[in-house]
This record gives C-alpha cells, structure tokens and sequence, in this order.
C-alpha cells in the first residue's frame, strides 16, 4: 500500500489524527449478538480484521450480514458478545470523536440549522471553540465543493448535497476513523456515481482511514483498497481482498469484471468457493 497523502491544511486547521505504525484498527474474534422479538439474534460470529492509517477498508456482504451491527460495535453502541475491538491499541468502550459515522439519512442534519451549524454542531458539542470551529466548518465545506451554501437550511439542498455535508461534518471532526454506512444508498445512481467519484478525490488530498459498508460489489471495488466478505447470516469471515487496482475509471473493463463474478462466487457460490474457514488476503486480477 502507498503511503498517505500528508492532510492539506487551512490556517487553524490540525492535521488528522496520527498513529503509530500497525494497525489502527483491530477487530479480534469479534461475535455479536442483539435482542429481538424472536429472540436473541447473532450478526457475527468470529470475526476478524485489521485496518490501517489510509486504508479504505470495506465490509461488503449481503444484508443482514452484520455488516452495519459491526460498524456499530466499532462506533462503540454495541459491546461485543465475544472478542474485542480496539482503536491504536485500546480497547473500545464507547462511543467516542475519534470515530465518526456517516449513515445513508441525511435527515440526521437539523433542519433549523444552517449548513454551517449543522458542521459546527458536533465540535461545539466536543468543546472545541466557537471561532476555531467556524473556520474548520468553511475549510471542510470548501474541500466538498459547499462554500457558498454554507448559510443555506438542509430542505434547499439536494441529496448529494446533504450527503456532502454529513462528510464535511465528519471530517471536521478530525477523527482516526471514519465510519461510513452505506452513505450512497438512498442517491439515485448518477449521484451515486459523483459521490463516489468525490470521495475518492478526498481521500487522494487528504489520505485519511475509512471503514466503509455496502452490499454492492461494484461500490466496493471502486470505493476501497481492501475488501472483507462477510457470508450472510451470521456474517463470518470469507476472505480478504487487495482491490487497490480498481477505480471508477475502470467499472466495465474485463478484469472488474472478472472480479465482480469472482467475489459474487465467494459470497454466493457453492461449495468449491464459500468456504468455511476465511481465505488469506488476496489479490484480485
């Protein structure tokens, strides 16, 4: 993997959260399990993972894989039933700033709250300044293209718009991690497509570290450079994937393909390819 781009900086602005070397995520073991009304209901079993600085790592599986109940575990909502989760080598406890979740509504911005306050909200709440957030809201809003809609109210935006605010609302943040549960979903496919193409040049200027969920295979492939399959339910381990070769520009080529029937054979096919134990990390073709 490349080294990260070194964050481009306003004045006011501190850089993304540094790590040392190693994961920056670890999830060991991990099974979860959560009440409903048919009883107790387990979303994983026995997975394992580790995600580094500048890592767009994706959680891809089909739903009701627990692919979202772990980005919540992850997130500190859920404790796990079995096996543990730690962040730069501490074990998560709760929920904290260092982990910041982008979820597919964008009804979450408080409509009474302009699109800069919606971006200031969560530092103020943080105890960061009232002036040193003002200036890191315009700069993220700057870097997602919102400059100029930074006093407008969230029902005059479209939903690219409001899924570019939920990301420039994050990133200000500044956390280790961003946690992003299908984000894209609710948009229709040529927005889609743009916020994919945006989120891509983000992390190009900015480098930072992304766990990234979806059902999509195509999404996955031009969203990360590393890939979990999770098997449906309960989701576990089926392999991991080096997927850093594929981008939007080459969705429809043969080799992505090739790698979308290939990876829809390891979630979907029989036995000579949904195999029990995880496969080793691997390098698509």
């Amino acid at each position: 993997m490349r080294p990260p781009l070194q964050p481009t900086l306003a004045p006011n602005i501190a850089p993304l959260n540094l790590v040392p070397p190693g994961p920056l995520l670890r999830a060991a073991h991990v099974t979860l399990e959560y009440a409903s009304e048919r009883g107790v209901v387990r979303a994983t079993d026995d997975v394992s993972f580790d995600v580094y600085r500048g890592d767009r790592f994706v959680l891809l599986g089909p739903s009701g894989c627990g692919k979202s109940t772990l980005l919540k575990a992850i997130g500190g909502f859920i404790q796990p039933r079995a096996g543990s989760i730690s962040l730069t080598g501490k074990p998560i406890t709760g929920p904290g700033p260092d982990r910041i979740v982008v979820f597919q509504e964008f009804d979450q911005l408080p409509p009474w709250k302009t699109v800069r306050q919606n971006v200031m909200f969560p530092m103020l709440a943080s105890g960061v300044a009232r002036g040193d957030a003002d200036v890191r809201a315009r700069h993220w809003l700057g870097k997602v293209g919102l400059a100029r809609f930074a006093d407008a109210y969230p029902h005059t935006l479209s939903g690219g718009m409001k899924a570019r605010v939920a990301i420039a609302r994050a990133l200000a943040m500044q956390p280790a991690v961003l946690l992003m549960d299908e984000p894209f979903a609710a948009l229709d496919a040529l927005t889609r497509r743009s916020m994919q193409e945006e989120l891509q040049s983000l992390w190009d200027e900015i480098g930072f570290t992304m766990l990234f969920v979806t059902h999509s295979i195509e999404e996955a492939l031009v969203v990360g450079n590393r890939i979990l399959l999770l098997s449906p339910h309960p989701g576990r381990v089926r392999a991991e994937l080096n997927s850093h070769q594929f981008s939007l520009a080459s969705a429809g080529s043969h080799e992505f393909q090739a790698a979308t029937q290939r990876i829809h054979a390891l979630l979907f096919g029989g036995a000579e390819t949904a195999l029990d134990a995880p496969q080793p990390a691997q390098v698509l073709p």
